[in-house]
Formats: structure tokens, sequence, C-alpha cells
């Protein structure tokens, strides 16, 4: 009788663990806004191609006119996101103890030196344990685009950053074109910086 109770209580815990595991695979990723749940560090979802509306609405959906930012660089510099306009910018919210984010940063750096893409790189700032931290964390990966400052996580509050990281690819014109919650490779920011103006 024991063992016909042990292999039953056995069965089911192998169905439970077999039904947990498929039903989680289809929640890893996301890339709109809309269902976040918190925290995640993603990768980006394979692109479908699917079409995007503009509007002149200010908000944080693809063809929306990206909200507008204020920040003030690791050397002490203000930037604004609308100094940009005219150009084609990926604002990329990041932070040193996250792996994807270090994994990510070669990429950009690539990106960056041989592109026409303009890369504000939105520490969290609130998150991290220094500002020592980033500092050293630019120069061990030689990072020459523009490190802004989250420090009260208002601008990561603003575009409801909750997957580390998240970028948001802005066309010329100031409005969103492409939104990635993880990690993305040099090749898909090639890819979707190409269908932009």
């Amino acid at each position: 009788m024991k063992k016909i109770i042990l292999i039953v209580i056995v069965v089911g815990m192998l169905g439970f663990a077999t039904y947990d595991f498929v039903s989680s695979t289809d929640e890893t990723t996301q890339e709109d806004t809309g269902g976040i749940s918190g925290g995640k560090i993603t990768s980006p979802p394979a692109d479908n191609e699917e079409k995007v509306v503009e509007s002149d609405k200010v908000g944080l959906a693809k063809g929306q006119i990206a909200p507008d930012f204020e920040l003030k660089t690791l050397e002490g510099e203000t930037v604004r996101l609308s100094d940009y306009k005219g150009k084609r910018v990926l604002a990329n919210f990041w932070a040193t103890w996250c792996p994807p984010c270090r994994a990510e940063i070669p990429d950009l750096e690539k990106l960056y030196n041989n592109k026409d893409v303009v890369i504000l790189a939105v520490n969290l700032t609130e998150s991290e344990k220094s500002v020592d931290n980033i500092t050293d964390f630019v120069e061990e990966y030689e990072m020459t685009f523009p490190v802004l400052m989250d420090v009260n996580s208002d601008v990561s509050t603003a575009y409801q950053v909750q997957a580390y990281p998240t970028s948001y690819m802005i066309d010329s014109n100031g409005r969103i074109q492409f939104i990635a919650l993880g990690a993305m490779n040099y090749d898909l920011m090639v890819q979707q910086l190409e269908k932009m103006e």
C-alpha cells in the first residue's frame, strides 16, 4: 500500500513539474509595455513585422512621441531627449549589477561607433551601490556614449521600466519605433535601426 501511495505522489509531482515548465516558457518575453510583470530580466521577442501606426500623442506605445526628459550625464552635463530631434535615438535603461545589461554594452558601443545613432544610456542610479561603481563600470567597458544618471528613478518610472535592460528606439521625428525588454544583440539593433528614419 505504501508503494502505491509513493508512486501516485511521484507521478503527481512529475505531472505538475511538466505542466509548470510548459506553461512558464510562454511568459519569458514581452515586447509591449502592457501586462509587464515586475522586475523580469528578459530578452526581446522575435520581430513579427507589425506596422507602427504614427500618432501625435505623447506616450510609450510604438508610433507615439517619446516623453521628453532631462538628466545629467556622469560628467554633470545636462541632456534632454528633445535636444536630439532630427536624429535617431536609442534610449537604453540599464544598471551595472544587471548581467544582461553587461552583455549588451559591447554591442551598444559597436552600434554607436558604426552607425548614425545617438545612444542615451540611462543608468538606474537609485538601484546602484554608489556612483563610483558606475564610473568604474564605464571605464572598464570603455563606454563612449552619454551615460545619464536617473538618480531618483523619475525617468525610468515615466518610461515604465520593469525589465532590465529596456531600450526604446526613437526615430528622427521623436516617435517610438521599437521597444526591447531585455538585451539586444548588434544584428537586432542594426535591423531595427535601419527601419527608422
